[in-house]
This record gives structure tokens, sequence and C-alpha cells, in this order.
């Protein structure tokens, strides 16, 4: 299904959704990580540096949205793809995921093929993302002004 092995990180604090998303992602060969709240997917991430990370909005601790925010101003995890999976509202999940940075959103309840589409599309876009950043020239550094001429 995926070239190489992708990492992905769950979190959501309803047991129920975070093992049947996780049972899906390990029949499509991916290395899940899971966390049941937001402190506790941060932490992870940190730590495991996964290729894309599918949060719940409303968890214990930081919310998915923080969770992102927080993903985003991190140069370690500036790679991982984010999408927002949530029961949130359709209407509020299209308007506030991507302020927070997500790549995509998925409302609960969901389809699979949906979720798989969206999956697949940010791990593409982000593999070749990062694929064009370790290719591109390196920026030269703007020389000081400031000398005065007598």
């Amino acid at each position: 299904m995926f070239e190489d092995v992708p990492v992905i990180l769950v979190a959501d604090d309803d047991p129920d959704m975070l093992a049947l998303v996780t049972r899906h992602l390990r029949s499509m060969k991916c290395k899940v990580v899971e966390a049941s709240d937001g402190d506790m997917a941060l932490a992870l991430a940190k730590k495991e540096l996964p290729d894309l990370m599918i949060l719940d909005v409303m968890m214990p601790g930081k919310s998915g949205w923080e969770v992102c925010k927080a993903v985003r101003e991190d140069d370690d995890l500036k790679d991982a793809g984010v999408i927002v999976l949530t029961g949130i509202g359709e209407a509020l999940n299209a308007m506030t995921s991507p302020l927070y940075g997500a790549d995509a959103n998925v409302d609960k309840p969901f389809e699979f093929p949906e979720l798989d589409f969206k999956i697949k599309k940010v791990l593409s876009d982000r593999r070749r993302a990062k694929k064009e950043r370790s290719e591109a020239p390196p920026k030269k550094s703007k020389a000081k002004s400031g000398s005065k001429s007598v």
C-alpha cells in the first residue's frame, strides 16, 4: 500500500474509536502509535517523530488543535502531516482545523475510504515537500549593510 512503512500517531480519548482507527491502519501495514489525550500525543510525537498524526479535537489536556499548533511550531516535527478526525461539527472542523495548521480534516462519523484517501494525500504531499526542500539550493545569507562611506 505504501512505498515505506509510515509511522502514524493516532490520538483520541474514546478507546473504541482509538482501537478502530488503529486496527484499520495496522491492516494497511502502518506502524501506529496511540495516545489517549493531547498531552500524551505531543510527548509521543516528539519521541517518535511520526509521518502523520490523526487527532481528535476534544481530548483531556491539550486539544487536538493545540497539539497541531505545537507540532507546526516545532522544527523537529515540521514534516509531520496532521489530519483532524472529530465529531465537533463539519463546519467548525472545516473552518478551524486549517487555522491551526492541519493538512486535512475528517468528520465523525466517517467512512474509511475517505480517511484512506486523505491519509495517502497528506503523506504524499508532505513527502514531496520534504524532498523539494532537501533538493533546493541553500539560501544565501544577506550581507549586513550599514557601513558608512566617507
